[in-house]
Protein backbone atom coordinates (compact mmCIF):
# COMPACT_ATOMS: atom_id res chain seq x y z
CA UNK A 1 0.00 0.00 0.00
CA UNK A 2 1.02 3.64 -0.37
CA UNK A 3 2.86 5.09 2.60
CA UNK A 4 0.44 7.84 3.67
CA UNK A 5 -2.99 6.48 2.69
CA UNK A 6 -4.99 3.31 2.17
CA UNK A 7 -4.48 0.90 -0.68
CA UNK A 8 -2.82 1.15 -4.06
CA UNK A 9 -2.25 4.38 -6.03
CA UNK A 10 -4.76 3.33 -8.67
CA UNK A 11 -7.58 3.37 -6.14
CA UNK A 12 -7.20 7.04 -5.26
CA UNK A 13 -9.40 9.41 -7.22
CA UNK A 14 -10.44 13.05 -6.73
CA UNK A 15 -13.75 13.78 -5.08
CA UNK A 16 -16.68 14.23 -7.49
CA UNK A 17 -17.95 17.79 -7.87
CA UNK A 18 -21.25 16.81 -6.22
CA UNK A 19 -19.49 15.70 -3.04
CA UNK A 20 -17.23 18.76 -3.03
CA UNK A 21 -20.30 20.97 -3.26
CA UNK A 22 -21.93 19.13 -0.37
CA UNK A 23 -18.80 19.52 1.75
CA UNK A 24 -18.74 23.25 1.07
CA UNK A 25 -22.40 23.56 2.03
CA UNK A 26 -22.31 21.48 5.22
CA UNK A 27 -18.77 21.95 6.52
CA UNK A 28 -17.59 25.12 4.82
CA UNK A 29 -14.53 23.60 3.17
CA UNK A 30 -13.43 24.31 -0.38
CA UNK A 31 -12.89 20.72 -1.40
CA UNK A 32 -9.45 21.54 -2.76
CA UNK A 33 -6.96 18.81 -1.76
CA UNK A 34 -3.76 19.58 0.09
CA UNK A 35 -0.40 18.79 -1.50
CA UNK A 36 1.09 15.63 -0.05
CA UNK A 37 4.80 14.91 0.27
CA UNK A 38 6.73 12.44 -1.81
CA UNK A 39 7.83 9.49 0.28
CA UNK A 40 11.46 10.24 -0.47
CA UNK A 41 11.14 13.61 1.27
CA UNK A 42 9.95 12.14 4.59
CA UNK A 43 12.68 12.13 7.27
CA UNK A 44 12.82 8.99 9.41
CA UNK A 45 14.28 8.46 12.83
CA UNK A 46 17.80 7.03 12.43
CA UNK A 47 18.00 3.28 12.79
CA UNK A 48 19.09 2.31 16.30
CA UNK A 49 20.28 -1.12 15.19
CA UNK A 50 23.95 -1.66 16.02
CA UNK A 51 26.33 -3.24 13.47
CA UNK A 52 26.52 -6.35 15.64
CA UNK A 53 22.72 -6.62 15.83
CA UNK A 54 22.44 -6.13 12.08
CA UNK A 55 25.00 -8.87 11.53
CA UNK A 56 23.11 -11.15 13.91
CA UNK A 57 19.89 -10.72 11.92
CA UNK A 58 21.79 -11.28 8.68
CA UNK A 59 23.06 -14.57 10.06
CA UNK A 60 19.50 -15.81 10.61
CA UNK A 61 17.80 -14.92 7.31
CA UNK A 62 20.61 -13.80 4.98
CA UNK A 63 21.80 -10.24 4.43
CA UNK A 64 19.56 -9.78 1.39
CA UNK A 65 16.51 -10.28 3.64
CA UNK A 66 17.36 -7.58 6.19
CA UNK A 67 16.66 -4.00 5.17
CA UNK A 68 17.30 -0.63 6.75
CA UNK A 69 16.29 1.10 3.52
CA UNK A 70 14.17 4.22 3.77
CA UNK A 71 11.21 2.89 1.76
CA UNK A 72 11.05 -0.49 3.49
CA UNK A 73 11.04 1.18 6.91
CA UNK A 74 8.55 3.91 5.94
CA UNK A 75 6.03 1.43 4.51
CA UNK A 76 6.03 -0.46 7.82
CA UNK A 77 5.86 2.58 10.10
CA UNK A 78 2.35 1.76 11.32
CA UNK A 79 -1.19 1.01 10.28
CA UNK A 80 -3.93 2.83 8.39
CA UNK A 81 -6.22 4.47 10.94
CA UNK A 82 -7.05 8.14 10.49
CA UNK A 83 -4.64 9.14 13.34
CA UNK A 84 -1.95 6.97 11.70
CA UNK A 85 -2.36 8.84 8.41
CA UNK A 86 -2.59 12.26 10.05
CA UNK A 87 0.67 11.59 11.91
CA UNK A 88 2.31 10.34 8.75
CA UNK A 89 1.33 13.47 6.83
CA UNK A 90 2.54 15.81 9.59
CA UNK A 91 5.84 17.65 9.30
CA UNK A 92 8.85 16.44 11.20
CA UNK A 93 10.69 13.18 11.63
CA UNK A 94 8.63 10.00 11.39
CA UNK A 95 9.12 7.00 13.64
CA UNK A 96 9.73 3.68 11.91
CA UNK A 97 11.14 0.24 12.70
CA UNK A 98 14.93 0.18 12.82
CA UNK A 99 14.99 -2.63 10.24
CA UNK A 100 12.62 -4.83 8.30
CA UNK A 101 13.36 -8.55 8.23
CA UNK A 102 11.87 -11.03 5.74
CA UNK A 103 12.03 -14.63 7.06
CA UNK A 104 11.38 -17.51 4.66
CA UNK A 105 9.67 -20.00 6.97
CA UNK A 106 8.67 -20.95 10.50
CA UNK A 107 12.20 -22.00 11.46
CA UNK A 108 13.59 -18.57 10.54
CA UNK A 109 10.83 -16.78 12.45
CA UNK A 110 11.61 -18.93 15.50
CA UNK A 111 15.33 -18.21 15.22
CA UNK A 112 14.67 -14.47 14.85
CA UNK A 113 12.60 -14.42 18.02
CA UNK A 114 15.26 -16.31 19.93
CA UNK A 115 17.92 -13.88 18.71
CA UNK A 116 15.87 -10.75 19.43
CA UNK A 117 14.93 -11.99 22.90
CA UNK A 118 18.59 -12.49 23.75
CA UNK A 119 19.67 -9.15 22.24
CA UNK A 120 17.09 -6.63 23.50
CA UNK A 121 15.31 -6.09 20.18
CA UNK A 122 11.55 -5.58 20.15
CA UNK A 123 9.56 -7.22 17.35
CA UNK A 124 6.43 -6.09 15.50
CA UNK A 125 4.91 -8.81 13.25
CA UNK A 126 3.84 -7.27 9.92
CA UNK A 127 1.36 -8.73 7.44
CA UNK A 128 -0.69 -6.44 5.22
CA UNK A 129 -0.30 -3.27 7.26
CA UNK A 130 -4.07 -2.73 7.58
CA UNK A 131 -4.41 -2.25 11.36
CA UNK A 132 -6.66 0.66 12.32
CA UNK A 133 -6.08 0.46 16.09
CA UNK A 134 -2.36 1.17 16.43
CA UNK A 135 -1.48 -2.51 16.27
CA UNK A 136 1.67 -1.93 14.19
CA UNK A 137 3.22 1.02 16.00
CA UNK A 138 7.00 0.40 16.22
CA UNK A 139 7.22 0.72 19.99
CA UNK A 140 10.73 0.30 21.40
CA UNK A 141 9.83 0.68 25.06
CA UNK A 142 12.82 -0.30 27.15
CA UNK A 143 14.52 -2.13 24.27
CA UNK A 144 17.58 -1.07 22.30
CA UNK A 145 15.81 -1.32 18.93
CA UNK A 146 12.62 -2.50 17.24
CA UNK A 147 12.27 -4.45 13.99
CA UNK A 148 9.34 -5.35 11.78
CA UNK A 149 9.18 -9.02 10.83
CA UNK A 150 7.45 -9.05 7.46
CA UNK A 151 5.79 -12.42 6.81
CA UNK A 152 5.26 -11.92 3.08
CA UNK A 153 7.55 -14.82 2.11
CA UNK A 154 5.38 -17.30 4.07
CA UNK A 155 2.95 -17.44 1.18
CA UNK A 156 2.25 -21.07 0.29
CA UNK A 157 -0.76 -23.34 0.28
CA UNK A 158 1.08 -26.16 2.02
CA UNK A 159 -1.72 -28.72 2.34
CA UNK A 160 -5.18 -29.21 0.86
CA UNK A 161 -7.58 -31.81 2.26
CA UNK A 162 -10.65 -31.77 -0.02
CA UNK A 163 -12.25 -34.67 1.85
CA UNK A 164 -12.19 -32.87 5.20
CA UNK A 165 -12.62 -29.44 3.63
CA UNK A 166 -9.49 -27.90 5.15
CA UNK A 167 -6.49 -26.01 3.79
CA UNK A 168 -3.20 -25.05 5.41
CA UNK A 169 -2.00 -21.58 4.43
CA UNK A 170 1.09 -19.52 5.11
CA UNK A 171 0.50 -16.53 7.37
CA UNK A 172 1.86 -14.07 4.80
CA UNK A 173 -0.72 -14.80 2.11
CA UNK A 174 -3.02 -11.88 1.35
CA UNK A 175 -6.76 -12.41 0.99
CA UNK A 176 -6.67 -12.37 -2.84
CA UNK A 177 -3.61 -14.65 -2.94
CA UNK A 178 -5.32 -17.17 -0.68
CA UNK A 179 -8.51 -17.11 -2.75
CA UNK A 180 -6.52 -17.61 -5.95
CA UNK A 181 -4.66 -20.64 -4.59
CA UNK A 182 -7.81 -22.16 -3.12
CA UNK A 183 -9.81 -21.38 -6.28
CA UNK A 184 -7.44 -23.50 -8.35
CA UNK A 185 -8.48 -26.41 -6.13
CA UNK A 186 -12.18 -25.54 -6.45
CA UNK A 187 -12.45 -24.07 -2.95
CA UNK A 188 -12.90 -20.71 -1.24
CA UNK A 189 -12.37 -19.37 2.25
CA UNK A 190 -15.16 -16.81 1.86
CA UNK A 191 -13.56 -14.32 4.25
CA UNK A 192 -14.05 -10.81 2.85
CA UNK A 193 -13.47 -8.01 5.37
CA UNK A 194 -13.06 -4.49 4.00
CA UNK A 195 -9.29 -5.02 4.34
CA UNK A 196 -9.48 -8.18 2.17
CA UNK A 197 -7.35 -6.87 -0.71
CA UNK A 198 -4.31 -6.28 1.52
CA UNK A 199 -4.69 -8.04 4.88
CA UNK A 200 -3.12 -11.47 5.43
CA UNK A 201 -4.08 -14.89 6.74
CA UNK A 202 -1.86 -14.41 9.80
CA UNK A 203 -3.35 -10.98 10.43
CA UNK A 204 -6.89 -12.31 10.17
CA UNK A 205 -6.07 -14.92 12.82
CA UNK A 206 -4.11 -12.59 15.09
CA UNK A 207 -6.98 -10.06 15.24
CA UNK A 208 -10.05 -12.33 15.24
CA UNK A 209 -11.18 -10.79 11.98
CA UNK A 210 -14.80 -10.88 10.85
CA UNK A 211 -15.59 -10.78 7.13
CA UNK A 212 -18.62 -9.32 5.40
CA UNK A 213 -19.92 -12.83 4.70
CA UNK A 214 -19.81 -13.82 8.38
CA UNK A 215 -23.55 -14.53 8.47
CA UNK A 216 -22.92 -17.41 6.09
CA UNK A 217 -19.38 -18.58 6.85
CA UNK A 218 -18.68 -17.32 10.36
CA UNK A 219 -15.85 -15.22 11.72
CA UNK A 220 -12.25 -16.07 10.91
CA UNK A 221 -11.72 -17.60 14.35
CA UNK A 222 -14.67 -19.91 13.62
CA UNK A 223 -12.78 -21.22 10.57
CA UNK A 224 -9.52 -22.03 12.35
CA UNK A 225 -8.70 -25.72 12.72
CA UNK A 226 -4.99 -25.54 13.55
CA UNK A 227 -2.39 -22.88 14.32
CA UNK A 228 1.39 -22.97 14.23
CA UNK A 229 3.01 -20.28 16.35
CA UNK A 230 6.63 -19.25 16.90
CA UNK A 231 7.47 -17.79 20.31
CA UNK A 232 10.78 -16.77 21.90
CA UNK A 233 10.59 -19.93 24.03
CA UNK A 234 9.60 -22.42 21.32
CA UNK A 235 6.91 -23.61 18.91
CA UNK A 236 3.23 -24.23 19.57
CA UNK A 237 1.24 -26.53 17.26
CA UNK A 238 -2.39 -26.23 18.32
CA UNK A 239 -5.43 -28.16 17.10
CA UNK A 240 -5.67 -31.91 16.48
CA UNK A 241 -9.33 -32.48 15.65
CA UNK A 242 -12.52 -30.61 14.78
CA UNK A 243 -13.41 -30.67 18.49
CA UNK A 244 -11.67 -31.82 21.65
CA UNK A 245 -12.18 -32.05 25.40
CA UNK A 246 -8.43 -31.98 26.09
CA UNK A 247 -8.59 -29.01 28.41
CA UNK A 248 -9.01 -25.33 27.44
CA UNK A 249 -8.68 -24.69 23.71
CA UNK A 250 -5.40 -22.80 23.37
CA UNK A 251 -6.25 -21.85 19.79
CA UNK A 252 -8.72 -19.41 21.34
CA UNK A 253 -5.90 -17.86 23.38
CA UNK A 254 -3.62 -17.20 20.42
CA UNK A 255 -6.37 -16.22 17.97
CA UNK A 256 -6.66 -12.53 18.74
CA UNK A 257 -3.30 -12.28 20.50
CA UNK A 258 -2.16 -9.56 18.05
CA UNK A 259 1.47 -10.68 17.94
CA UNK A 260 1.98 -10.16 21.67
CA UNK A 261 2.22 -13.87 22.57
CA UNK A 262 3.84 -15.26 19.43
CA UNK A 263 3.92 -14.98 15.66
CA UNK A 264 1.40 -17.11 13.79
CA UNK A 265 3.23 -18.66 10.82
CA UNK A 266 0.71 -21.20 9.50
CA UNK A 267 -3.07 -21.58 9.74
CA UNK A 268 -5.24 -24.58 8.83
CA UNK A 269 -8.72 -23.38 7.97
CA UNK A 270 -12.14 -24.74 7.13
CA UNK A 271 -12.89 -24.03 3.46
CA UNK A 272 -15.87 -24.68 1.20
CA UNK A 273 -16.41 -25.36 -2.50
CA UNK A 274 -16.52 -22.28 -4.71
CA UNK A 275 -20.22 -21.28 -4.73
CA UNK A 276 -22.19 -22.50 -7.72
CA UNK A 277 -24.37 -19.39 -7.75
CA UNK A 278 -24.99 -16.11 -5.90
CA UNK A 279 -28.32 -14.36 -5.45
CA UNK A 280 -28.78 -10.73 -4.40
CA UNK A 281 -31.68 -8.94 -2.74
CA UNK A 282 -31.91 -5.45 -1.24
CA UNK A 283 -34.58 -4.26 1.18
CA UNK A 284 -35.93 -1.02 2.55
CA UNK A 285 -37.22 -0.67 6.12
CA UNK A 286 -39.07 2.34 7.48
CA UNK A 287 -36.62 2.81 10.37
CA UNK A 288 -33.56 1.24 11.97
CA UNK A 289 -35.48 -0.48 14.76
CA UNK A 290 -37.77 -2.25 12.31
CA UNK A 291 -34.81 -3.30 10.18
CA UNK A 292 -32.83 -4.58 13.17
CA UNK A 293 -35.79 -6.62 14.37
CA UNK A 294 -36.12 -8.11 10.89
CA UNK A 295 -32.46 -9.15 10.82
CA UNK A 296 -32.84 -10.65 14.30
CA UNK A 297 -35.80 -12.72 13.15
CA UNK A 298 -33.85 -14.09 10.19
CA UNK A 299 -30.73 -15.02 12.13
CA UNK A 300 -32.66 -16.55 15.05
CA UNK A 301 -34.78 -18.61 12.64
CA UNK A 302 -31.64 -20.08 11.08
CA UNK A 303 -32.36 -18.66 7.62
CA UNK A 304 -29.35 -16.36 7.49
CA UNK A 305 -28.06 -15.23 4.10
CA UNK A 306 -24.33 -15.29 3.37
CA UNK A 307 -24.24 -11.50 3.77
CA UNK A 308 -26.79 -9.53 5.78
CA UNK A 309 -26.31 -5.89 6.72
CA UNK A 310 -28.47 -2.88 7.56
CA UNK A 311 -27.64 0.84 7.29
CA UNK A 312 -29.33 3.43 9.47
CA UNK A 313 -31.20 6.41 8.08
CA UNK A 314 -28.13 8.68 7.90
CA UNK A 315 -25.93 6.12 6.16
CA UNK A 316 -28.71 5.12 3.79
CA UNK A 317 -29.39 8.70 2.80
CA UNK A 318 -25.78 9.70 2.21
CA UNK A 319 -23.93 6.60 1.11
CA UNK A 320 -26.14 3.78 -0.07
CA UNK A 321 -29.44 4.99 -1.44
CA UNK A 322 -29.67 5.78 -5.15
CA UNK A 323 -31.55 8.70 -6.60
CA UNK A 324 -35.07 8.00 -7.85
CA UNK A 325 -36.60 4.56 -7.72
CA UNK A 326 -34.86 1.25 -7.27
CA UNK A 327 -36.73 -1.84 -8.32
CA UNK A 328 -39.96 0.11 -8.53
CA UNK A 329 -39.86 1.29 -4.90
CA UNK A 330 -38.52 4.59 -3.58
CA UNK A 331 -35.49 4.17 -1.37
CA UNK A 332 -36.00 5.73 2.03
CA UNK A 333 -35.66 4.81 5.67
CA UNK A 334 -32.99 2.16 6.02
CA UNK A 335 -31.39 0.02 3.33
CA UNK A 336 -30.57 -3.65 3.95
CA UNK A 337 -28.41 -5.83 1.72
CA UNK A 338 -28.53 -9.62 1.50
CA UNK A 339 -26.65 -12.12 -0.63
CA UNK A 340 -26.96 -15.91 -0.81
CA UNK A 341 -24.23 -18.29 -2.00
CA UNK A 342 -24.17 -22.03 -2.65
CA UNK A 343 -25.79 -24.53 -4.95
CA UNK A 344 -28.76 -23.33 -6.98
CA UNK A 345 -31.18 -25.40 -4.90
CA UNK A 346 -29.70 -24.28 -1.59
CA UNK A 347 -29.72 -20.61 -2.61
CA UNK A 348 -33.32 -20.84 -3.83
CA UNK A 349 -34.54 -22.39 -0.58
CA UNK A 350 -32.66 -20.03 1.74
CA UNK A 351 -33.50 -16.88 -0.18
CA UNK A 352 -37.19 -17.81 -0.32
CA UNK A 353 -37.32 -18.37 3.44
CA UNK A 354 -35.43 -15.16 4.23
CA UNK A 355 -37.58 -13.23 1.74
CA UNK A 356 -40.76 -14.30 3.49
CA UNK A 357 -39.37 -13.42 6.92
CA UNK A 358 -38.11 -9.98 5.88
CA UNK A 359 -41.34 -9.18 4.09
CA UNK A 360 -43.39 -10.17 7.14
CA UNK A 361 -41.13 -8.04 9.36
CA UNK A 362 -41.96 -4.85 7.46
CA UNK A 363 -39.41 -4.87 4.65
CA UNK A 364 -39.95 -3.71 1.08
CA UNK A 365 -38.05 -5.71 -1.54
CA UNK A 366 -35.93 -3.52 -3.83
CA UNK A 367 -34.58 -6.15 -6.18
CA UNK A 368 -31.00 -7.26 -6.68
CA UNK A 369 -29.36 -4.14 -8.10
CA UNK A 370 -28.55 -2.24 -4.86
CA UNK A 371 -27.10 -5.39 -3.29
CA UNK A 372 -24.99 -6.19 -6.36
CA UNK A 373 -23.75 -2.58 -6.48
CA UNK A 374 -22.81 -2.74 -2.79
CA UNK A 375 -20.77 -5.88 -3.41
CA UNK A 376 -19.04 -4.28 -6.41
CA UNK A 377 -17.83 -1.34 -4.30
CA UNK A 378 -17.45 -2.96 -0.89
CA UNK A 379 -13.67 -2.52 -0.66
CA UNK A 380 -13.55 1.11 -1.79
CA UNK A 381 -14.75 3.04 1.29
CA UNK A 382 -11.26 3.66 2.75
CA UNK A 383 -10.26 5.46 -0.46
CA UNK A 384 -13.10 7.94 0.10
CA UNK A 385 -11.93 8.41 3.69
CA UNK A 386 -8.49 9.42 2.43
CA UNK A 387 -9.91 11.80 -0.17
CA UNK A 388 -11.90 13.50 2.60
CA UNK A 389 -8.77 13.82 4.76
CA UNK A 390 -7.08 15.54 1.82
CA UNK A 391 -9.67 18.35 1.83
CA UNK A 392 -9.80 18.95 5.59
CA UNK A 393 -12.58 16.57 6.61
CA UNK A 394 -12.07 14.18 9.52
CA UNK A 395 -13.45 10.75 8.68
CA UNK A 396 -13.01 7.68 10.86
CA UNK A 397 -14.78 4.52 11.97
CA UNK A 398 -15.24 2.49 15.14
CA UNK A 399 -17.22 -0.61 15.98
CA UNK A 400 -18.70 -2.56 18.84
CA UNK A 401 -21.25 -5.32 19.50
CA UNK A 402 -23.90 -6.16 22.04
CA UNK A 403 -27.07 -8.19 22.61
CA UNK A 404 -30.20 -7.57 20.56
CA UNK A 405 -32.03 -6.26 23.64
CA UNK A 406 -29.28 -3.68 24.25
CA UNK A 407 -28.64 -2.68 20.63
CA UNK A 408 -30.80 0.47 20.44
CA UNK A 409 -29.53 1.84 23.75
CA UNK A 410 -25.88 1.27 22.81
CA UNK A 411 -26.35 2.88 19.39
CA UNK A 412 -28.03 5.94 20.89
CA UNK A 413 -25.41 6.46 23.60
CA UNK A 414 -22.38 6.05 21.32
CA UNK A 415 -23.92 8.34 18.72
CA UNK A 416 -24.62 11.00 21.35
CA UNK A 417 -21.10 10.74 22.77
CA UNK A 418 -19.55 11.20 19.33
CA UNK A 419 -21.81 14.10 18.34
CA UNK A 420 -21.32 15.90 21.65
CA UNK A 421 -17.53 15.54 21.61
CA UNK A 422 -17.15 16.63 17.98
CA UNK A 423 -19.54 19.60 18.09
CA UNK A 424 -18.04 21.27 21.15
CA UNK A 425 -16.56 23.97 18.91
CA UNK A 426 -19.80 24.50 17.03
CA UNK A 427 -18.79 22.54 13.93
CA UNK A 428 -21.35 19.99 12.69
CA UNK A 429 -20.66 16.28 12.90
CA UNK A 430 -22.35 13.44 11.07
CA UNK A 431 -22.49 9.98 12.68
CA UNK A 432 -23.68 7.04 10.57
CA UNK A 433 -24.10 3.43 11.61
CA UNK A 434 -24.76 -0.01 10.19
CA UNK A 435 -25.15 -3.58 11.35
CA UNK A 436 -22.66 -5.72 9.45
CA UNK A 437 -22.48 -8.90 11.54
CA UNK A 438 -25.34 -10.75 13.17
CA UNK A 439 -25.61 -13.58 15.71
CA UNK A 440 -28.58 -15.33 17.32
CA UNK A 441 -28.04 -13.32 20.50
CA UNK A 442 -26.83 -9.96 19.18
CA UNK A 443 -25.13 -7.91 16.49
CA UNK A 444 -22.30 -5.52 15.72
CA UNK A 445 -22.63 -1.77 15.26
CA UNK A 446 -20.21 -0.06 12.87
CA UNK A 447 -20.04 3.73 13.11
CA UNK A 448 -18.67 6.13 10.50
CA UNK A 449 -17.96 9.68 11.67
CA UNK A 450 -17.52 12.75 9.47
CA UNK A 451 -16.62 16.22 10.78
CA UNK A 452 -14.57 19.24 9.82
CA UNK A 453 -10.96 18.94 10.95
CA UNK A 454 -10.03 21.19 13.84
CA UNK A 455 -6.70 22.91 14.44
CA UNK A 456 -5.36 19.65 15.90
CA UNK A 457 -7.32 16.82 14.24
CA UNK A 458 -5.38 14.08 16.06
CA UNK A 459 -6.39 15.53 19.44
CA UNK A 460 -9.88 16.16 18.08
CA UNK A 461 -10.34 12.49 17.20
CA UNK A 462 -8.69 11.34 20.44
CA UNK A 463 -11.37 13.21 22.44
CA UNK A 464 -14.13 11.69 20.33
CA UNK A 465 -12.64 8.20 20.56
CA UNK A 466 -12.30 8.49 24.32
CA UNK A 467 -15.91 9.63 24.66
CA UNK A 468 -17.14 6.80 22.43
CA UNK A 469 -15.04 4.18 24.23
CA UNK A 470 -16.32 5.29 27.62
CA UNK A 471 -19.89 5.23 26.30
CA UNK A 472 -19.42 1.71 24.91
CA UNK A 473 -18.14 0.38 28.22
CA UNK A 474 -20.85 2.18 30.23
CA UNK A 475 -23.55 0.77 27.93
CA UNK A 476 -22.24 -2.82 28.19
CA UNK A 477 -20.85 -3.13 24.66
CA UNK A 478 -17.54 -4.72 23.72
CA UNK A 479 -14.76 -2.24 23.05
CA UNK A 480 -14.11 -3.92 19.69
CA UNK A 481 -15.98 -6.46 17.58
CA UNK A 482 -13.38 -7.04 14.85
CA UNK A 483 -10.85 -4.19 14.69
CA UNK A 484 -8.90 -5.68 17.64
CA UNK A 485 -7.29 -3.94 20.62
CA UNK A 486 -3.86 -2.74 19.46
CA UNK A 487 -2.72 0.40 21.27
CA UNK A 488 -5.87 2.45 20.71
CA UNK A 489 -8.31 0.20 22.62
CA UNK A 490 -5.81 -0.85 25.30
CA UNK A 491 -7.09 1.76 27.84
CA UNK A 492 -10.42 -0.15 28.00
CA UNK A 493 -8.98 -3.68 28.05
CA UNK A 494 -9.21 -3.98 31.84
CA UNK A 495 -12.89 -2.98 31.66
CA UNK A 496 -13.36 -5.72 29.04
CA UNK A 497 -11.78 -8.66 30.89
CA UNK A 498 -11.28 -7.48 34.49
CA UNK A 499 -8.18 -7.27 36.66
CA UNK A 500 -7.90 -11.06 37.01
CA UNK A 501 -8.21 -11.49 33.25
CA UNK A 502 -5.32 -9.08 32.75
CA UNK A 503 -3.24 -11.12 35.22
CA UNK A 504 -3.99 -14.27 33.21
CA UNK A 505 -2.78 -12.62 29.98
CA UNK A 506 0.35 -11.32 31.69
CA UNK A 507 1.10 -14.80 33.05
CA UNK A 508 0.84 -16.32 29.57
CA UNK A 509 2.97 -13.50 28.18
CA UNK A 510 5.65 -14.23 30.77
CA UNK A 511 5.62 -17.94 29.86
CA UNK A 512 6.04 -17.52 26.09
CA UNK A 513 7.84 -14.16 25.95
CA UNK A 514 9.73 -13.63 29.22
CA UNK A 515 11.80 -10.76 27.80
CA UNK A 516 8.65 -8.99 26.56
CA UNK A 517 9.89 -8.34 23.02
CA UNK A 518 6.68 -9.23 21.18
CA UNK A 519 4.73 -6.16 20.00
CA UNK A 520 5.19 -3.97 23.08
CA UNK A 521 2.43 -1.55 24.00
CA UNK A 522 -0.38 -3.55 22.41
CA UNK A 523 -3.33 -5.54 23.79
CA UNK A 524 -2.11 -6.30 27.33
CA UNK A 525 -2.49 -3.45 29.88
Amino acid sequence: MVWDAWGSPSGHKPLPDKIRGLLAQVFGVSGEPVTRRDEGDVPLRDSALTPDQHAGLDAVVGAEHVSIGHRDRLLRAGGKSTPDLLRRRADGTQDAPDAVVFPADHAEVLALLEYCSANRIAVVPFGGGTSVVGGLDPVRGAFDAVIAIDLGRLNDLTEMDPISGTATLGAGLSGPQAEELLGKQGFSLGHFPQSFEFATIGGFAATRSSGQASAGYGRFDDMIERLRIATPTGTLDLGRAPASAAGPDLRELFSGSEGTLGIITEVTLRVHPVPETTAYQAWSFPDFTTGANALRTVIQTGAAPTVMRLSDEAETGLNLARAGDVGGAAVGGCLAVTTFEGTAAHVAARSAEAHALLLAAGGTALGEQPAAEWEHGRFSAPYLRDALLDVGILCETLETATSWSNLADLKAKVTAALVDSLTEGGAPALVMCHISHTYPTGASLYFTIVAKQGADPIAQWARAKRAAGDAIVAASGTITHHHAIGADHRPWMTDEIGDLGVQVLRAVKNAVDPAGILNPGKLIP
